[in-house]
């Protein structure tokens, strides 16, 4: 039986195509770790969804009673829903669903200025090291607004962040003690 051999060029170009092919696979499964990818949804923005959705509930609520106040008669029945103004449940008010973590320290609220929040974080971390998380609970700003004005104060020089654990946490440095009167006060306790 005679076994006809394609051309050399085709047999390369197959090869070659078999090697590029390795290649990409390599190269996907190595970059894929470093894409960032959206993280699943955490529980606190489920409860935000429901919390928003009971606002909503009880808006509808509010916006039917009005109605059926503007009626001027109790006992006539409203036109689309076929239902007396007795029969209307009474109006449930919700709060916002609480976080979950404990403090152990009341939340101080910094004023708007942007040097009162630096201030506030440098002496909110001057005690102990705390996580981005943390400051962004106890100062009640956004992730965003507390993830810059951490990366800000790290390349400032007013606060070290620990790259060996995940989420980093933040100390203050000396610079950022001097920044904020405690390191003169600990130099004059001292003296």
């Amino acid at each position: 039986m005679l076994v006809e051999i394609p051309d050399p060029e085709i047999i390369l170009g197959i090869v070659a195509a078999f090697f590029v092919g390795l290649f990409v696979l390599y190269l996907f499964y190595k970059i894929k770790p470093l894409v960032n990818r959206q993280e699943s949804h955490d529980s606190s923005s489920y409860d935000r969804l429901e919390f928003y959705e009971r606002q909503l509930i009880d808006m509808k609520i509010r916006l039917d009673s009005m109605e059926i106040s503007g009626e001027g008669d109790n006992s006539s029945e409203i036109k689309n829903y076929g239902l007396r103004v007795d029969d209307i449940p009474q109006q449930e008010y919700y709060s916002e669903p609480r976080s979950k973590r404990v403090s152990t320290k009341p939340h101080q609220v910094p004023n708007p200025d942007n040097s009162n929040t630096v201030d506030f974080v440098l002496r909110l971390i001057t005690n102990k090291t705390m996580t981005s998380r943390d400051i962004q609970n106890a100062s009640q700003r956004s992730r965003e607004h507390t993830s810059r004005l951490m990366k800000k104060l790290f390349q400032d020089g007013y606060v070290e962040r620990n790259t060996r654990t995940k989420p980093f946490t933040y100390s203050i440095t000396n610079k950022g003690k001097a920044k904020i009167g405690v390191l003169e006060n600990i130099q004059n306790m001292a003296a």
